[in-house]
């Protein structure tokens, strides 16, 4: 009996050496091969599928504004505001597919259904582009406007583009957190990678829009809108085929259940025990049991804020009974790791409201960057030089500063504190509030430049495209900070809000990053919108008008700048009172639930 007993611990022991440690399975339901499955072989075709469908969507969003102006008849006010509800609407789409992930399909699947929904509006677009929208052929250049468009001819542009939204939307939160779960962060050789990962994911981010900034923008700007859709539409339709040939590769964490229920639960059984009094030991406390923790993963610790939704894991008499029947009610009784999930996602919100003005800021590159630089003189001889293409800069900047911080930035920091092992020498919190302060740099230069702008504007210009003298390289600087601002505050934000989710709500914490830029482009169009109506009157354009050298958008840049002081002091003051999350043990996953987990 003793030798079949130390048998099994060899056995054993072997197992956790070959199998990952984290609870993730193969494709097939599975303990995950260590050796065959996940790492970088999996990580780097999700880069690469990544960097395909970004390619494909700023094909379509990064000339969008001008799409709207040029063969849609659209103002520039008009089509700003347009871009940023469209652009929010994609992002809002990124909550919908968290919650499917997270609950229902998983990952993989998930992936893979808003990735079709994904191609197929690409498709329809293009199609709608060259049979109805341009014409007569050749329109939607800087020189010739196209003709008037029936009402189901927009309808069907607004379908596909919509469609274009939900599939990239819901396909973004997901692929981030995929990526991240093809390394075990139980093992000391794959951990550091998970967090060099989401650096390299937002560099291939921005490597993928880099040819639509380039190449696809300078055939749309000069008309061929057909030839850049139907491009994009075949680079995400190649990011689908690569994505299906990692199949054998990947990793797989289980759909945990409905989030809404658990949070529902929670406060509904606090509710019901507001006039209990809590005692002062914790062992009254309801712990439960693997079972009914187990979409956690790993089980989290008792904090000792937000008290109140403590009493939903206080056990009273009548729960006690119950529990001694086995008949446990979820509304009336909660595990203190399910309060303490709820707890969690309360915790993130002061700091995810504080991050939603810079998303504002950071719209304003696809919108009025835009509007600003197709005001200036956009010509070196006799090429032209796209106004959208100078958010390649942006990219060159991310590049850039994606290097620099891991390489020098961040272990500079380190040996100045002084710190050991694998902590990172910028926490996460710091990381996003640097971020913060460079974008309103960002706005800051982004006036002044138009202040320069104005005064070397053409005073009896009737059309504000290359009205100015001033070149359209005065822009590289708020081009280049932004690029900057987003090493610090996007990669930061992806980092921080997937490391304090819970395991069971990975999705939902990449889908929180997304969120705040929808509501960021949400917030940008009611900006513009107020500011509009306030700044204009019977004798003055207001601030961003038809023909920008009646109007004053260097005035819109520092009002942003402004904003950006005041919601940096609200960031640093929540910054400072945030508690991360506590975790205890892993919890075990038995191998009859493993073959449901995909």
């Amino acid at each position: 009996m003793t030798s079949l007993k130390l048998s099994k611990e060899v056995k054993l022991k072997g197992g956790e050496e070959e199998y990952t440690n984290d609870g993730t399975v193969d494709f097939y339901g599975m303990s995950a091969n260590r050796a065959n499955t996940g790492k970088w072989p999996a990580a780097i075709m999700l880069l690469l599928n990544q960097g395909l469908a970004t390619l494909a969507f700023f094909g379509v969003g990064v000339n969008l504004v001008l799409f709207l102006t040029r063969v849609l008849h659209q103002n520039n006010a008009e089509a700003a505001n347009n871009v940023s509800i469209w652009t929010g609407t994609v992002y809002i789409f990124s909550l919908f597919g968290a919650f499917l992930s997270d609950s229902y399909w998983g990952r993989f699947k998930t992936c893979i259904i808003f990735q079709g929904v994904y191609v197929t509006g690409l498709v329809l677009l293009s199609l709608v582009t060259q049979l109805y929208l341009i014409k007569p052929k050749g329109c939607g250049d800087r020189t010739t406007l196209c003709g008037e468009h029936s009402t189901m001819e927009i309808r069907l542009f607004y379908i596909s583009v919509y469609m274009i939204a939900l599939g990239y939307g819901g396909y973004q939160p997901n692929i981030i957190s995929f990526g991240a779960d093809q390394f075990d962060e139980h093992d000391l050789r794959e951990k550091p990678s998970k967090p060099a990962f989401f650096s390299y994911f937002y560099l291939a981010l921005n490597l993928g829009s880099f040819f639509s900034n380039t190449v696809l923008d300078y055939f749309e700007d000069d008309g061929m809108w057909a030839l850049g859709f139907w491009a994009s539409a075949a680079s995400a339709f190649a990011g689908l085929v690569l994505f299906l040939g990692g199949t054998a590769k990947y990793r797989h964490f289980r759909s945990s259940g409905n989030p809404i229920t658990r949070f529902s639960q929670v406060i509904v059984a606090a509710s019901k025990k507001w006039r209990v009094e809590m005692p002062e030991n914790e062992d009254a406390l309801y712990e439960g049991d693997d079972e009914s923790s187990k979409t956690a993963g790993r089980k989290m610790l008792h904090t000792h804020e937000t008290k109140f939704l403590d009493k939903a894991a206080l056990i009273t008499s009548k729960e006690l009974d119950n529990e001694k029947q086995s008949n446990s009610n979820p509304w009336r009784l909660c595990p203190i790791s399910q309060v303490e999930e709820v707890k969690c996602i309360l915790r993130l919100l002061p700091i995810w409201l504080c991050t939603i003005l810079y998303s504002v800021e950071f719209t304003q590159m696809a919108s009025m960057f835009v509007v600003q630089g197709d005001a200036m003189k956009t010509t070196i001889g006799n090429f032209r030089i796209p106004a959208a293409s100078m958010s390649g800069f942006d990219i060159m900047s991310v590049a850039i500063f994606v290097f620099l911080y891991r390489q020098f930035f961040d272990p500079l920091v380190k040996k100045f504190k002084k710190i050991k092992g694998e902590a990172q020498g910028i926490t996460q919190l710091q990381r996003m509030g640097i971020g913060l302060a460079i974008a309103g740099m960002a706005m800051l230069s982004a006036a002044i430049v138009e202040c320069y702008r104005l005064k070397y504007a053409r005073k009896d210009c009737t059309q504000c495209e290359g009205s100015s003298s001033l070149s359209i390289f005065w822009q590289v600087p708020q081009y280049s900070l932004i690029g900057a601002s987003e090493v610090f505050m996007y990669v930061g934000q992806l980092e921080f809000f997937g490391q304090q989710t819970p395991a069971g709500l990975k999705s939902f914490g990449s889908a929180l990053c997304m969120a705040s830029i929808s509501l960021g482009n949400y917030v940008s169009s009611l900006l513009v919108s107020i500011v509009m109506k306030i700044s204009t009157s019977e004798n003055v354009s207001g601030w961003i008008p038809a023909n920008l050298n009646d109007g004053h958008l260097d005035r819109f840049y520092f009002l942003l700048a402004s904003l950006t002081v005041l919601d940096l002091v609200a960031y640093i003051a929540c910054a400072r009172r945030y508690k991360g999350m506590k975790h205890g043990e892993m919890i075990k996953v038995s191998e009859e639930d493993k073959c449901d987990q995909v």
